[in-house]
Order: structure tokens, then sequence, then C-alpha cells
């Protein structure tokens, strides 16, 4: 079954980490990303640009409204995500603690829907 890991953190608080607290976050997210590549879980992953660089896109009555950045105000924002392969929740949520971002934020687990 698949699972989307969606990350959430701190947009502020990421963009005060140091030089030396990035990179070793960095390294961090290469190793855990290696490894679920390595263990056959990995099926896709990207991180995100700030939640300024959103827009956000509405349909109401037949007609679009677009308005810049995301509209939910979160003391987290989404940053990425892991499309994993997994046995079952319980094999999903073991990876989602792995991830380097559940240190200092959130990692929601949200399986995929599959239509037949």
């Amino acid at each position: 079954m698949q699972y989307l890991l969606l990350i959430y953190s701190n947009e502020a608080e990421f963009g005060a980490l140091s030089q030396d607290a990035m990179k070793t976050m960095m390294t961090d997210y290469r190793a855990f990303t290696q490894s679920i590549i390595q263990g056959g879980q990995f099926k896709a992953g990207d991180a995100l640009k700030p939640t300024a660089t959103a827009t956000t896109v509405r349909v109401r009555g037949g007609k679009i409204a677009v308005t810049d950045g995301p509209f939910a105000e979160t003391r987290e924002q989404l940053g990425g995500y892991y499309l994993i392969e997994a046995k079952d929740l319980d094999e999903a949520i073991a990876i989602a603690a792995r991830i380097p971002g559940a240190k200092h934020g959130s990692i929601e687990v949200r399986p995929i829907m599959v239509y037949s």
C-alpha cells in the first residue's frame, strides 16, 4: 500500500537555523532518503519552496479565485513529502518516525486512495 508522508515544520524556525545545523539536517535527510530507496519503500519525494511562493485556487459558482499563499494559518507549514510503499500503517508510521523533520515538526501519514 502507498502512503504519503507530509512533513510539517515552522518555516521561521527552519529559516533561523545556523549553517552547521542546516548542513547536519540535509545530511540526515540524504541518509534517510537513501535508506528508503535501498529498502524499496521510496516512490517519490521532494522539498517544497516556502509558503510565500504558494498560490491557492478555488472555484466557486463557476468562477476561479486565485490568492497568494496558503489559506490556512497554522504554526507549522507543509515543507515536503515522501510517497512510500509500506506493507501496512505500522510500517508507514515507523518510516515516518525516521524522517529528520519529525524531531522538530510533525509528519502526517496518509494512505493513498486506490480507485478500481
